[in-house]
């Protein structure tokens, strides 16, 4: 029987394969005494379980594509560091030894404790790491049972469909060779969906119903552009579908071969197109892509998973192995962006106890004015590296224009702090912020005032603005960054930044969609970033549009009548 499910497109593309449904990971734990003489090779089975799940995540990092978003790494980095926690392996050895019982009784023991005691905590963030540990001790248990770790690998040529997965799981899946993916649960912008574009990988999320609906050896046509999954289509159907990939397949290969070319629109208008960064590593990509620079260097990496805070020296130095790898180039660095869901590991840094809603809490620039010594090297790091090359400086999670003085003021004073040490500083450091708080897109020409220029974050916005977390499977289908209102927001922030004569960009995900950078053009947006494999699909929509056109566009969006708005669902009853 044909039929078709309906999702969200999480990374576009189309594949045609069997289905291999997943079902819910479930072991049988087993439970038996150990002779005293047997108690020192079962402790070493749980160290070689250990040894092989460290083994296993350090191939899954190795084999993340350089430009997948950093956060995918710094997962893979948390869980190795869970396999070296003294709960994983401490506390069950020791179990062994006083309960003289099997290994795997005593890790998921263990695993128990822990989850409850996660499952306890008040922060919603802490309380979700639970996860975590079902995940890794998961990855331990598998090998200690010998269980297959994963099947994913064996499923080659396949199309598979799961319930969720984890960043890990979607990196194994490449490696098998696996043609895309199909999830009850997701949403667009989550790590899995990011990675999974990184990948190349079609794929579609948030389908409610996939696991329960789907066989084994169902054909699937996966459309991650559409978001739909057709199942068991005809014959005739399915030669569609194969003549539509062909075409996609052509129109890639013809997108590499003009990468070089200008990012110019019909009538002339130059486009800037500017890559997004997470590591100095990612450099490489930004010059495959032929990208005139770098409009976002996240810095967040250097703070991650550490039990300390990066020195001055060290900053500088990743800092300085960017601008010394594109001379000439433009290179924005965004301060720190920790908080929210990005918590460190420095225990003096350690935030928001409380339980209270981290998005809205002390995050960005936030923290950083109110962790002054901490934020002094950050900026002093910052400021040394801008003598190398013309930097720019973006500040996150910005309210106020109050936030934008006090950071500039902090600023001139570190600028003649290292002046009088005898270190070199740039005469000018362009200093701008991003606009991701409604009530500053809204209030765009005040902070123009204060702000060198602004980038434009386009998740955060309209996650805030809707009042939507696009991670929560349950609302995420109403966040919509063609909602009238963002797109409004979107245009005032444009036209405020004209009128001042400062640069507005836009960094957020919206700008790697090459069905909207028409809208955004006539919106009046000149400057793109995005992660570096967008660039060709974007590039080529900007030579496809023409200005006149694109803001006929944008009048329609913003008067809610352009056929970009997708019909309203009916409501099930």
């Amino acid at each position: 029987m044909t039929f078709e499910l309906a999702g969200i497109g999480a990374a576009a593309g189309i594949a045609i394969g069997m289905a291999v449904v997943l079902e819910p990971a479930s072991m049988e734990i087993p439970d038996y005494s150990v002779a005293r003489d047997e108690l020192e090779t079962e402790e070493q089975r749980l160290r070689t379980a250990l040894a092989l799940a460290r083994d296993e995540l350090l191939r899954v990092r190795e084999a993340i594509p350089k430009d997948a978003p950093q956060d995918t790494r710094l997962f893979i980095d948390a869980h190795l560091l869970m396999l070296d926690d003294p709960a994983l392996r401490d506390r069950p050895i020791a179990l062994i030894r006083e309960q003289r019982r099997n290994a795997a009784w005593a890790l998921h023991h263990e695993r128990e404790r822990l989850v409850e005691v996660f499952e306890r905590m008040q922060d919603p963030y802490l309380r979700a790491k639970r996860e975590d540990i079902l995940q890794v001790t998961d990855r331990v248990l598998r090998h200690l049972l010998g269980a297959q770790v994963p099947s994913l690998q064996a499923e080659a040529e396949r199309i598979i469909v799961a319930s969720e997965l984890s960043p890990a799981d979607t990196v194994l899946l490449k490696n098998g060779s696996v043609l895309g993916w199909v999830t009850d649960f997701g949403a667009a912008t989550s790590h899995s969906a990011i990675l999974a574009r990184s990948l190349g990988l079609p794929a579609v999320v948030g389908t409610h119903h996939a696991t329960r609906l789907l066989r084994n050896g169902d054909q699937l046509v996966v459309d991650g552009e559409q978001g739909t999954v057709l199942v068991n289509p005809g014959p005739e159907l399915l030669a569609e579908y194969r003549e539509m990939q062909a075409r996609r397949e052509r129109r890639r290969q013809l997108l590499e071969e003009e990468r070089h070319l200008p990012a110019l629109t019909i009538d002339g208008t130059a486009i800037r197109l500017f890559a997004n960064i997470e590591l100095p590593e990612d450099v490489e990509w930004v010059q495959r892509s032929n990208a005139e620079g770098i409009g976002l260097f996240r810095s967040e990496f250097l703070f991650m998973n550490r039990a300390d805070s990066p020195s001055e020296e060290e900053q500088y130095e990743a800092f300085a192995q960017v601008l010394r790898a594109l001379p000439g180039a433009e290179i924005t660095i965004r301060s720190v962006d920790v908080g929210a869901d990005k918590l460190l590991a420095d225990s003096d840094l350690q935030l928001h106890p409380s339980g209270l809603n981290p998005a809205l809490g002390l995050r960005g620039l936030r923290l950083c004015l109110r962790r002054p010594e901490w934020f002094r090297r950050h900026l002093r790091a910052i400021l040394r590296a801008s003598a190398l090359a013309p930097i720019r400086l973006m500040l996150p999670m910005v309210s106020t224009v109050h936030e934008v003085h006090q950071a500039r003021h902090l600023i001139e004073q570190l600028r003649s702090e290292l002046r009088a040490e005898g270190q070199k500083v740039a005469e000018h450091l362009p200093i701008g912020i991003m606009v991701e708080v409604p009530a500053v897109a809204m209030a765009a020409h005040a902070f123009a005032g204060v702000a060198d220029f602004f980038s434009i974050g386009t998740n955060d916005l309209t996650q805030y603005a809707l009042a939507v977390d696009r991670s929560d499977d349950d609302v995420n289908a109403l966040f919509d960054p063609l909602h009238v209102g963002v797109l409004s927001m979107i245009q005032h922030t444009i036209a405020a930044g004209e009128a001042a004569n400062i640069p507005v960009a836009m960094c957020g995900e919206m700008a790697a969609n090459p069905q909207w950078t028409g809208l955004l053009i006539g919106l009046g947006l000149r400057h793109f970033s995005m992660f570096p494999g967008a660039i060709p699909e974007v590039k080529a929509a900007i030579r496809e549009t023409s200005v006149d056109d694109a803001k006929v566009m944008a009048l329609a969006a913003l008067a809610g009548t352009s056929e970009l708005f997708a019909p309203v669902d009916d409501i099930e009853t």
